[in-house]
């Protein structure tokens, strides 16, 4: 089986125990390393913590050897860095491409262009014909035969590429119809091939499939009775003067409606919303018993699903589709997030109340 997790690079794996590894990013790594080394200290092998931590022991051995000593920040520094030499590779990939076809101005393969090549070669370096045809593999007969060219409909092209720019959700069809209002002669055929021909064809809309959490405990009838005990997430999105989007990530415990915290970023991943919940446990001293959340791709992720398990805690993810009870404790962007001015740097902050 190869891992496919990125942006650690995969290796062949001859698995035995029929578990199935997950994609890992280096900060989930880390975050298994450490409870690994807490299920070692409390007595159990490597098999054992291998298996609970859904990877292989090739896998958790090569994970501390690459990934020993380091923290989280190290670890999202060092999947920086590997982006930007992926980047730097295909940079360089690139270039060799375009080099090795002389300049990026691609190759001889129709006739036309190497009808041209053949007399550059006549012209400037005063050859015959016969030598010009062999150097870039031009057949002399074709060398001679001169194409009748008709008529191109080259305004017509330019028509429907125009039409393409300003509908860019219309077909061949809406513009055959509109071609013929402007008193364009042409039938629908003529303009399916030279729409085709334009690669102006309109690319199919793919519905993105949704990820649904997997929940311990039901979300029905569910309700928290006791401090502590059932905590609710939720993202909320503004704008600033700018135009640049904002990012609030909402904790709440159900039971007191205390604001446990308010993260306000520009960008707040699955990472970033373990660090907050950590951050939390930290400063109370205790976890809670479950987590409330939607279906969105943060709290979906294996980070979030990682955290619940190590720590023992449940998780309840609303049904999607109907309105979840995540929202009705949401207070306004005016009211929770700071004004912030696009001149100064946004730093991260973190609101506590009584």
């Amino acid at each position: 089986m190869r891992e496919s997790y990125c942006p650690v690079s995969g290796e062949e794996d001859n698995r035995s125990d029929g578990t199935e590894e997950t994609p890992a990013y280096p900060e989930q790594v880390i975050r298994k390393l450490r409870e690994a080394d807490r299920l070692l200290g409390e007595g159990q092998d490597v098999g054992q913590v291998a298996k609970q931590l859904e990877v292989s022991e090739q896998t958790l051995h090569r994970w501390r050897l690459q990934y020993g000593g380091l923290k989280a920040d190290d670890a999202k520094r060092l999947k920086e860095l590997e982006r930007e030499n992926g980047k730097l590779k295909r940079m360089v990939a690139d270039q060799r491409d375009r080099c090795a076809q002389g300049g990026g101005e691609g190759k001889l393969v129709s006739p036309s262009r190497r009808r041209e090549a053949v007399s550059m070669l006549q012209e400037r370096l005063r050859v015959s014909e016969r030598r010009a045809c062999r150097i870039t593999g031009q057949h002399r007969s074709t060398q001679r035969h001169r194409p009748e060219l008709g008529d191109r409909d080259d305004a017509l092209r330019a028509r429907l590429r125009d039409l393409s720019r300003e509908h860019p959700r219309w077909g061949y069809r809406r513009a055959w119809a509109s071609l013929r209002g402007e008193g364009w002669v042409s039938n629908r055929k003529k303009i399916q091939r030279i729409w085709r021909e334009q690669g102006l064809r309109v690319p199919a809309k793919r519905r993105k499939r949704q990820r649904l959490g997997d929940s311990t405990a039901p979300a029905a009838r569910l309700r928290a009775k006791r401090p502590n005990q059932v905590w609710a997430l939720d993202f909320q999105f503004d704008t600033t003067s700018d135009g640049r989007i904002l990012k609030l990530l909402h904790v709440v415990d159900e039971h007191t409606r205390e604001a446990l915290a308010i993260e306000v970023a520009r960008r707040i991943d699955a990472d970033g919303t373990v660090s907050v919940l950590e951050r939390i446990v930290a400063g109370r001293g205790r976890p809670p018993e479950l987590v409330r959340m939607d279906n969105g791709p943060e709290l979906t992720a294996n980070a979030i699903r990682d955290w619940c398990r190590f720590g023992g805690i449940g998780s309840s993810y609303i049904e999607p589709g109907p309105p979840g009870r995540t929202r009705s404790w949401n207070p306004s962007p005016a009211r929770s997030a700071t004004r912030c001015s696009p001149s100064k740097p946004l730093t991260r902050c973190s609101r506590q109340e009584p």
